[in-house]
């Protein structure tokens, strides 16, 4: 099974902003990714990084992907519990949800930032945002 993780932040809500992807299989980095976005919110961001998460899984053409991240937020809206009331986060969630319903058995997990991988990716994005200020 794959798994990837994903992160978004900012510097400010709003403020410069990015997003960072750690895909796994088997607990084993087999690819990163981070993308500096400009001046856009942390919920942006976040769903940038998930949309990225699903785009590489379609990519790779894995059937069963679990998509885990740190944002309680975007993965309640994802799996249905929340409401998206945000017309910017609507956009970006219908686009998550249309490029997810390709891949047959997806999952959307919540996990505290404590996690390795989300931190992995969490770093990542800070040292984007570095670069790019």
């Amino acid at each position: 099974m794959l798994r990837i993780y994903s992160d978004g932040g900012s510097r400010g809500n709003p403020g410069p902003s990015a997003f960072a992807v750690v895909v796994t299989r088997d607990d084993v980095i087999i690819d990163e990714y981070s993308e500096f976005l400009g001046i856009h919110t942390n919920n942006y961001a976040e769903y940038r990084g998930l949309i990225c998460a699903i785009s590489k899984a379609l990519e790779i053409k894995e059937s069963k992907v679990e998509f885990i991240m740190d944002s309680e937020l975007v993965i309640k809206q994802m799996n249905g519990e929340y409401k998206v009331r945000s017309p910017d986060l609507k956009e970006l969630n219908e686009k998550a949800r249309l490029f997810s319903s390709s891949i047959q058995d997806v999952t959307f997990t919540h996990v505290r930032r404590s996690n390795p991988f989300v931190s992995r990716a969490d770093h990542l994005l800070n040292e984007e945002m570095d670069r790019n200020q």
